[in-house]
């Protein structure tokens, strides 16, 4: 079952068991991978789905970090849940010891380039994989950049 179906599948259960706050959270998500759609004109492959889903829930993320500045912690505990819901449908992502291995074998293989490229090539090896900030911040430390 693709993550679309599931989506579609839990939007049905939670209106048949009047769960509004699951409703809405379904029917955002549901909103977000169509306007995808339309932007891309054609279906969306699963990783296109993982994108929106992610964009999605750094959303949440940046939203928590608001909230808890803000001193609103029935809000930021709101959009915990929602993350919670939408990393559900994530792929698990890679620990920091495996990211900091991939990073030391293609900074090796690739000695002598700059931080630019070597961050490109990192993100098209790990990219979905692992959290885009973990890996700069690896990058960094073993460049010495």
């Amino acid at each position: 079952m693709t993550i679309i179906e599931q989506i579609d599948s839990l939007l049905k259960e939670a209106m048949i068991a009047k769960d509004e706050q699951a409703t809405g959270l379904y029917r955002l998500l549901k909103s977000a991978l169509k306007n995808a759609e339309i932007e891309k004109r054609s279906e969306l492959e699963e990783a296109d789905v993982i994108r929106v889903l992610e964009k999605e829930a750094k959303q949440r993320r940046d939203s928590i970090e608001q909230y808890r500045a803000g001193n609103r912690e029935d809000l930021a505990l709101h959009e915990e849940s929602e993350l919670k819901v939408i990393e559900g449908f994530l792929p698990e992502k890679m620990g920091e010891d495996e990211v900091r291995a991939e990073i030391k074998k293609i900074i090796s293989i690739n000695e002598g380039q700059d931080f630019g490229r070597t961050m490109g090539m990192v993100m098209g090896q790990l990219k979905g994989k692992a959290d885009g900030a973990l890996v700069q911040r690896i990058v960094r430390e073993e460049m010495g950049a």
